[in-house]
């Protein structure tokens, strides 16, 4: 696929050495040097659209001032048919090059001929992908945190998928454990509760507060009816209400995130390790490898010994691991029961191992900073590289405002806000925009009264407002006989403003964005440069007229204006935005 940028940049590099070697055969150079010739982007538009250093980093070797070589490089270069119209000697020997109206047309076609696929890439070269996230307990309605992690998750996948990754999106369903014997036990009190008044039975002090509960509780005694409570032993009832409770939370889970535009491949339930015997085969292997020892009689990991080898692979000195407080983890208790982490260690083990995935992203809470470096290392200890086939994308909390001020209570649970909840109040375009506009690294504000503004101040408005107006333009143009032409028909050297120089160049940068996204998992590169060429376009459209114009300036221009309508539909779908043609 095409990236003009990459495409200019080695372009520049390969005019730069011809004309070297040109130069060279002529006798005005050191024939046999060989010096990279670096292209970067000057910062200064006055020096060009790229540069190279050249003739700086080759004067040593040939023996020669800098702007000698640069003037022989200047002398022998050939620009026909190429995408630069000028070359000039800058300041110690600099080589500005210059681009002209063969590349700006090339990305207005490469644009059209991609398609939606414009800014796909083969970096990803078809490595098996999967990416793990929201993945929140089933024992109560998802909340912000699973927001922000939901969107970020969807949109890291789809970016990941448009640079070659095969990708695959999995929930995480904690469906065993500590949580569910709770979750199960706060059922039953609200069962007993109902049956036999609050004041008659005392609700556990741990348990599940929320109202979701109490209704919970309802359902499971209008189904059991007069069974409850005397037909089981309150094991049985609390098995049965684990089960009931989760067969009703899971499928609202599922309801909620397809209402928030994100499916999954697969829902893995965490039981299922358990009863498959994958934990305690893990678990066995760990032991095997010489990373246990028992001790109270509970089987423990030698994490500590783990991330000793591990940092010190990554660098660090043993001066500075001697400072850590390095722990050792419990992966059996002395019950016979397995701990989370030894699941934990198992589910990993299965994606990287017996499922064939290349690479593990999970996006887990900052509050889980501590579990990374363990995890990884346990991998590493059964010989899975987990140090780096698993990366963890660590996400920061969410403050919720409204009226200048935190909103912290949910309307049903008199917890956390919950997701639902949200979506009643906001668009799924603005909470999805939102909730990926900053970095994953980075504490979000979440302004309710901004994501429902309808002006330029409100980012996700600002960007399908952009895309609106150029719908309306191109529809009210076609009905006067002006459709929107194919790129070979235009004259890209009509479009020779600042401004539209600017914006095509804004237009070339989409497929850096991708990467960049991609290479660090940060999908919120996408929003910023969307914000970027909204304004650029209307920049462009407040400068350049473009009904009333020559025939052939306005062909260009509309299609530079459809050209963007296109980019801004690619980049909205990346994020899970519409892109709506009427506003």
């Amino acid at each position: 696929m095409s990236n003009l940028i990459q495409a200019a940049r080695n372009q520049a590099a390969a005019l730069t050495q011809a004309a070297y070697e040109r130069a060279a055969a002529a006798g005005v150079l050191p024939a046999g040097v060989t010096v990279p010739a670096k292209i970067d982007l000057p910062k200064e538009a006055s020096h060009g659209d790229y540069a190279t250093s050249f003739a700086m980093a080759g004067a040593k070797a040939m023996h020669m001032a800098p702007r000698a070589i640069a003037q022989a490089i200047v002398d022998h270069l050939d620009l026909a048919g190429t995408y630069f119209d000028q070359v000039e000697m800058a300041g110690p020997g600099f080589l500005n090059f210059t681009l002209g109206s063969k590349w700006y047309h090339d990305v207005i076609q490469a644009i059209e001929s991609d398609g939606a696929q414009y800014g796909a890439s083969s970096d990803g070269a078809g490595k098996r992908v999967i990416v793990e996230f929201v993945s929140a307990n089933p024992t109560g309605p998802m909340h912000m945190g699973n927001a922000r992690g939901g969107v970020l998750g969807d949109s890291l996948a789809n970016v990941l998928q448009r640079v070659g990754c095969d990708i695959w999106k999995e929930f995480y369903v904690n469906d065993a454990g500590n949580q569910i014997d709770k979750f199960a036990r706060s059922i039953y009190a609200r069962c007993m509760q109902e049956t036999l008044g609050e004041e008659q039975y005392p609700f556990p002090e741990d348990g599940y507060h929320g109202e979701d509960i109490k209704e919970l509780a309802q359902g499971f005694l209008a189904k059991t009816g007069s069974a409850w409570p005397k037909e089981k032993e309150e094991a049985d009832w609390l098995s049965a209400m684990a089960e009931y409770g989760l067969s009703m939370n899971i499928p609202k889970m599922k309801e909620d995130l397809l209402r928030y535009g994100i499916s999954y491949d697969e829902w893995f339930f965490e039981s299922s390790l358990h009863s498959s015997g994958a934990v305690a085969d893990t678990v066995g292997l760990l032991a095997k490898q010489g990373w246990t020892y028992e001790k109270d009689g509970a089987l423990w990991l030698k994490t500590s010994d783990l991330l000793r080898e591990k940092y010190l692979r990554d660098g660090k000195s043993q001066v500075q691991i001697d400072k850590l407080d390095l722990k050792d983890d419990v992966l059996r208790r002395a019950n016979g029961f397995y701990t989370y982490f030894a699941a934990d260690i198992a589910y990993h083990r299965a994606k990287l191992e017996e499922r064939g995935f290349d690479l593990a992203i999970d996006v887990w809470g900052a509050d889980h900073h501590g579990h990374v470096a363990r995890l990884q290392a346990a991998l590493d200890g059964l010989g899975l590289d987990g140090s780096h086939r698993l990366v963890i994308v660590l996400m920061q909390l969410v403050n919720l405002l409204q009226d200048g001020q935190p909103v912290r209570m949910s309307k049903r649970s008199g917890k956390a806000i919950a997701l639902h909840d949200l979506l009643d109040e906001i668009p799924v375009d603005a909470a999805r925009y939102f909730f990926n506009s900053r970095a994953s690294t980075s504490p979000l504000d979440f302004d309710l009264d901004l994501a429902v503004r309808q002006d330029s101040e409100n980012p996700v408005y600002y960007v399908q407002y952009a895309h609106a107006r150029i719908c309306s333009l191109i529809a009210r143009l076609a009905e006067e006989g002006d459709p929107v032409p194919k790129g070979a028909q235009i004259d890209a050297a009509l479009l020779n403003t600042p401004e539209e120089k600017t914006l095509i160049k804004a237009l070339a940068q989409f497929p850096e964005e991708i990467g960049t996204a991609a290479r660090t998992y940060d999908p919120s590169h996408i929003n910023r440069y969307l914000v970027s060429l909204a304004g650029e376009f209307h920049r462009f459209y407040n400068a350049c007229r473009i009904k009333g114009e020559t025939p052939q300036l306005l062909t260009a221009r509309l299609k530079l204006a459809d050209t963007v309508r296109a980019v801004l539909a690619n980049g909205l779908a990346l994020i899970g935005v519409t892109a709506p043609e009427k506003m």
